[in-house]
C-alpha cells in the first residue's frame, strides 16, 4: 500500500511528469490526425480501430526503451462510435463489419501512456465535411454544441473553481443549440497508473447522481481527462446488442475456477496493469471471450459498455488532457477543429458563457497580456518616479 501512495506523489510539479504527459499527448495527437485523414468513406471501423492500437504500441515502445522496467503503452483502446452511438465502440474480428458512408457523424476515442503518465483525446467530424458541402441540421447542432461546452470547460477548470460550475456551464451551452449532454458521463482526474481518480465533472447529473458526486474544487498540479458529449435526443445512454471489448482490471480479489478465466485474468495482470484493454488485443479473442466473463461476474475487471442514443439521434464528442500548471491551465491533446465546416440555426447566446467563450484560452496569450501589463506598471513607475524627483 505504501508503494501505491509513493506512486500517487509523482505530480506535474515534477518536470520529468510533464515531459511524460507531453510525449504521451504528442502520440495521441499524432495518430489521431491519421485516424480522422483515413475516416473515408468505405473505411472499415474494426481496421481503422486496428490501426489505432497498433500505432499506439508502436509509439509508446519508441521512448524510454533502456529503462525495460517502465509500463507503457494504451491508456484507451480506440473507440469509433458512429452517428447515434455514444461510446466504446471497438469491435472485434467476428462481428459484423461496419464501413463509415458518406455523411456519418463520426467520434475517434483514444489514449497512451508512459509510465502510467495517460493523455487521452476524443474528436468528432462528419464524414465528407468540406467548405463546398457543409454540415447542417441536428449534425451540425450536436457536433458545435459539443465543441463550445469543450471550450467552456477549458477556460472553467482552473484552481479555485469547482467542478458543477462546470458541469453547468456544458449544460447551458448544450441547450442553446437543443441538445442535452449525455447523462452521468464523468470526466476524471487523472494520476500515475489511473485513469479515474477520486475527483470527477458529471454531465447532466439527475439527483441520485448529486448525491453521489460530491463538490470538488480543482488544484494546482492536477491533471484532468475532460470529455464531453453531446446528444441531440434525451440524453440518456442504453445497451443495444453490441458486445462490450473494452475492458479495465479492479482493485478485487477472488480465485477464479476456470482454466481459461485464470489464464485470461493472468495476462490482463502482466500485459496492461490498470489500464483499459480490448479482447482484440489478445492472442486468442475466443478464450478471451471466455475468460473475462467470470471476472466481471466477480468484480475482478469491468466492461466499459456500448451506449446507444435513439434512433435518428446523433452525439458528438470532444475529449482532452489538461495540466493545471502555476501560470495558467495547459491542453496537450486535441486537433484543431474546423468551425466553418458547420452551419446551424442555434448559437450560444447566454451573456456570460459568450463573454467567456470570447476569452482566450491560450497561455501564451495569457503570458503576453501579463507581460504588456507588468511592461505598463514599470513605466507607470518610472514617469512617477520622475516626476517625484522633479518635484
Amino acid at each position: 500500500m505504501a508503494e501505491k501512495e509513493d506512486a500517487e506523489e509523482l505530480t506535474i510539479e515534477k518536470d520529468i511528469v510533464i515531459t511524460k504527459y507531453k510525449m504521451a499527448a504528442e502520440m495521441v495527437n499524432g495518430i489521431l490526425k491519421t485516424l480522422v485523414s483515413k475516416s473515408v468513406v468505405g473505411a472499415k471501423v474494426l481496421e481503422l480501430c486496428e490501426l489505432g492500437d497498433k500505432m499506439l504500441l508502436e509509439e509508446t515502445n519508441k521512448v524510454f526503451k533502456k529503462e525495460k522496467e517502465m509500463k507503457k503503452g494504451i491508456a484507451f483502446p480506440t473507440c469509433i462510435s458512429v452517428n447515434k452511438c455514444i461510446c466504446h465502440y471497438s469491435p472485434l474480428k467476428d462481428e459484423q463489419p461496419v464501413e463509415l458512408k458518406d455523411g456519418d457523424l463520426v467520434k475517434i476515442d483514444l489514449g497512451a501512456h508512459i509510465d502510467g503518465f495517460c493523455a487521452v483525446v476524443a474528436h468528432s467530424f462528419v464524414v465528407g465535411a468540406s467548405k463546398e458541402k457543409k454540415v447542417t441540421g441536428r449534425k451540425a447542432d450536436a457536433i458545435l454544441a459539443a465543441y463550445y461546452a469543450a471550450e467552456a470547460a477549458l477556460r472553467l477548470i482552473k484552481p479555485g473553481n469547482e467542478n458543477y460550475t462546470v458541469t453547468e456551464a456544458i449544460q447551458k451551452v448544450a441547450e442553446s443549440y437543443k441538445c442535452k449532454p449525455i447523462e452521468g458521463m464523468l470526466s476524471h482526474m487523472l494520476k500515475q497508473h489511473v485513469i479515474d481518480g477520486e475527483k470527477a465533472i458529471i454531465l447532466n447529473p439527475t439527483e441520485a447522481h448529486k448525491k453521489e458526486h460530491e463538490k470538488c474544487e480543482f488544484d494546482v498540479h492536477e491533471v484532468y481527462g475532460v470529455d464531453v458529449l453531446i446528444s441531440t435526443g434525451e440524453g440518456k445512454g442504453r445497451e443495444l446488442d453490441a458486445r462490450t471489448t473494452v475492458y479495465k482490471k479492479k482493485d478485487m480479489l477472488y480465485n477464479l475456477k476456470m482454466k481459461a478465466s485464470r489464464q485470461f485474468f493472468s495476462e490482463v495482470e502482466k500485459k496492461f496493469g490498470t489500464m483499459p484493454f480490448t479482447l482484440r488485443m489478445f492472442e486468442d479473442e475466443r478464450k478471451a471471450k471466455m475468460g473475462v466473463v467470470e471476472c466481471v461476474k466477480h468484480d475482478l475487471v469491468e466492461g466499459f459498455n456500448v451506449l446507444w442514443e435513439r434512433e435518428g439521434e446523433y452525439v458528438a464528442q470532444f475529449k482532452f488532457t489538461l495540466l493545471l500548471m502555476p501560470n495558467g491551465p495547459m491542453k496537450i491533446t486535441g486537433l484543431p477543429f474546423e468551425t466553418e465546416l458547420y452551419e446551424s440555426e442555434h448559437t450560444v447566446d447566454d451573456e456570460e458563457l459568450k463573454a467567456l467563450l470570447a476569452t482566450s484560452a491560450s497561455r501564451k496569450a495569457a503570458k503576453k497580456k501579463k507581460k504588456k501589463a507588468e511592461k505598463a506598471a514599470i513605466e507607470a513607475a518610472s514617469i512617477n518616479a520622475e516626476a517625484v524627483a522633479e518635484a
